[in-house]
């Protein structure tokens, strides 16, 4: 299905992982434009791309960039069950194996290569950058999760249960936790609309995906200092959902030359979709920023290395003779 609205094409396809799992695709590309860049889009915990990240998708394909997003299995239209994770790294080598399939068609060989992951996306996207270091060109993480928030944290006692319970009964929705969108959604209109997303889980988290999540969040929790590649972390301050003060840690952490960090006082855990517009714009003006910046640069610098090429006494012979 493709759809052109406000010069961007929307385009939805079914693929199956290694699996034979289908797994829900979709991808806004601007119209009439080269892309500057290709955009990934890692979606966070028990939402998905096409609705949830509608808005992301239309923006940054306005602002020239192509996107791609990906329901995991268990969300969204994919198939699975429901807000069931039972490996967290298969969830990052689906995302692996159809990003890289974009990434190495013809035409796309040369763009820059950009994550943007959001809450539990986040974790997916510093984990697909650890599988491939030197193969992304940057991520944009919003409100990332690189640890679980104390708020919403099971006690210790309650955790080790949980853990032994989650290899017996690993579907089992009865892990207690707060109603996420209640704390994640400032808008009380795009609360309303959230919940009725039907490609949306809103029961409690099933045993094996809470098990994952925090195995995951832990995972990174101890890995920050080897983040290396070029990033932008953008969080609210009055996230209760992932923790503020491990952004700021990762950011002071992480090995990365090239390393933003923007706090938003007073925005909450959705920055993309759930704070009211004026708040939106300005998250999006700092991403589109971020990226422009890198992307106009690379473009400099493509042009200075072809034009010295050109400059060369033997190459620039060799042009004559084209020309001639």
């Amino acid at each position: 299905m493709a759809k052109d609205m406000e010069n961007v094409k929307y385009e939805e396809e079914f693929i199956s992982n290694s699996c034979g799992m289908k797994l829900f695709t979709c991808r806004w590309l601007p119209i009439n434009q080269e892309p500057k860049a290709l955009i990934f889009l890692c979606h966070g915990y028990a939402v998905e791309c096409s609705i949830t990240m509608k808005g992301t998708g239309n923006r940054l394909a306005k602002a020239g960039f192509a996107v791609y997003g990906m329901d995991y299995l268990g969300h969204g239209k994919s198939s699975g069950l429901q807000g069931y994770i039972s490996n967290f790294d298969e969830l990052v080598n689906d995302c692996s194996d159809y990003f890289t399939s974009i990434c190495e068609k013809k035409e796309n060989k040369k763009k820059l290569k950009f994550l943007l992951g959001e809450s539990m996306g986040g974790a997916v996207a510093l984990f697909l950058h650890r599988k491939s270091p030197k193969y992304w060109n940057g991520a944009i993480l919003v409100a990332p999760m690189c640890k679980i928030a104390d708020e919403m944290r099971p006690p210790q006692a309650v955790i080790k249960i949980l853990t032994v319970l989650s290899k017996i009964i690993p579907t089992w929705k009865i892990i207690p936790t707060q109603d996420i969108l209640d704390i994640a959604i400032k808008d009380p209109e795009k609360r309303v609309e959230a919940r009725s997303n039907q490609y949306c889980y809103k029961e409690k988290p099933r045993l094996k995906t809470g098990n994952q999540l925090l195995m995951a969040s832990l995972e990174i929790e101890q890995k920050l200092h080897e983040v290396s590649l070029p990033f932008l972390i953008v969080h609210g301050g009055d996230d209760k959902v992932t923790d503020p003060s491990v952004s700021k840690l990762l950011h002071e952490s992480a090995c990365s030359t090239d390393k933003t960090f923007k706090l938003y006082p007073g925005m909450w855990h959705a920055l993309t979709s759930g704070e009211p517009p004026e708040n939106i714009e300005l998250v999006f003006s700092d991403i589109i920023a971020w990226l422009d910046q890198r992307s106009i640069a690379v473009d400099l610098r493509s042009e200075r290395e072809r034009k010295a090429e050109f400059d060369h006494p033997s190459l620039a012979l060799l042009g004559e003779k084209v020309i001639s």
